[in-house]
């Protein structure tokens, strides 16, 4: 059975006579990760300063291991919290070596153990061979290592990353995302993290809460944010699509320009009503025999793919992702066929 380690309940807080935080809530179970994601200024770093303890809340309560350690009351100081941060910057001492980095909160243990406790975290982080070395002369991916043994060392029941990879490049960003997945679930480690990077917070996180204004629209896997959002604001943020009108032929069945589609329809909605339907570049296929045809407006290759702008014989635009050997012009009318495995619609005033 899961135990639950970090909660929100209905957070608020406030600057002045401006509301951050509105009614926030989330759970997260021991050895996951989660991630608040969503863009500049929707809450989600001011959600981490308040779960560390350097922010009061107004409203609401957070716990830790069924412990509230945040209340309008009460706050609990972050020193007692036991969680660990890594920062933005990293916040590397840059005096201090990188064995010295690393130690840095562990005064409290024996000589001996504080040793072990380096040396098995250099060993986890691959830093073996830089145990000498100053945060000058590390790269990004490797002070950014230090920076999550240094915050693991002291072993925390939470570990908090601020925007961990918004200083590397993509491609170290997109490999050390994954290299620290692996040893936070090698660890069971539970951490959450802020980022309005989409592909950082599926590379990375077990559950992923999607904030606008304050708010936790949807609090998902990513699976789920992609092909079951809540409403039009998740699925307009999540990767990318189009909206269809469709109208509704039964309680399972909306039909659209591209055919009928089958499924759970989200909401309560007679037959005949207009409905708006989300359609993923991955519900489209290019088949070059299907009598079915759309023109293309734009494309983008991506290597192994190129993504396709298409207008319908109504005028609608869609997105269609196809295999890069399917080459074909601006202006050219491709053959296409509805591939779609989730049925998702929105009410059209929503």
């Amino acid at each position: 059975m899961s135990t639950v380690l970090l909660q929100l309940n209905r957070v608020q807080h406030h600057y002045a006579e401006d509301q951050i935080l509105d009614a926030l809530s989330l759970s997260l179970n021991k050895g996951e990760i989660g991630c608040l994601l969503g863009p500049s200024g929707c809450g989600k770093t001011t959600a981490l300063r308040c779960i560390l303890g350097f922010e009061a809340i107004s409203g609401g309560e957070i716990r830790i291991n069924n412990q509230c350690v945040s209340s309008a009351t009460t706050t609990t100081p972050p020193e007692k919290r036991q969680i660990g941060m890594v920062f933005q910057d990293y916040a590397l001492f840059p005096h201090l070596d990188v064995v010295a980095n690393i130690g840095f909160g562990l005064h409290r243990l024996s000589r001996t153990e504080r040793q072990h406790r380096i040396e098995k975290w250099l060993r986890i982080v691959h830093l073996d061979n830089a145990a000498g070395k100053y945060p000058h002369e590390l790269s990004g991916g490797q002070q950014q290592r230090v920076a999550l043994a240094r915050a693991l060392a002291p072993q925390p029941e939470l570990l908090l990353l601020d925007e961990p990879f918004s200083n590397l490049d993509v491609n170290l960003r997109e490999n050390l995302s994954l290299e620290i997945r692996e040893i936070l679930k090698n660890q069971n480690i539970t951490a959450i993290l802020v980022t309005h990077d989409q592909s950082e917070a599926f590379a990375i996180a077990d559950k992923i809460g999607v904030m606008f204004n304050g708010k936790i629209e949807q609090w998902d896997t990513a699976y789920n944010l992609y092909h079951q959002p809540v409403n039009r604001r998740v699925a307009d943020f999540i990767g990318q699509g189009a909206i269809l009108p469709g109208k509704v032929i039964s309680t399972q069945q909306i039909e659209i320009e591209l055919g009928v589609l089958n499924g759970k329809i989200p909401f309560d909605c007679p037959t005949g009503s207009k409905v708006d339907v989300l359609m993923r570049p991955d519900d489209i296929i290019h088949e070059d025999t299907s009598p079915q045809q759309a023109a293309i407006l734009h494309k983008a290759f991506r290597g192994a793919e190129i993504l396709y702008t298409l207008q319908l014989e109504s005028g609608d635009k869609i997105l269609s992702l196809a295999p890069s050997h399917h080459n074909h012009e601006v202006g050219e009318k491709i053959g296409i066929k509805l591939a779609a495995e989730h049925l998702t619609a929105f009410k059209p005033d929503s």
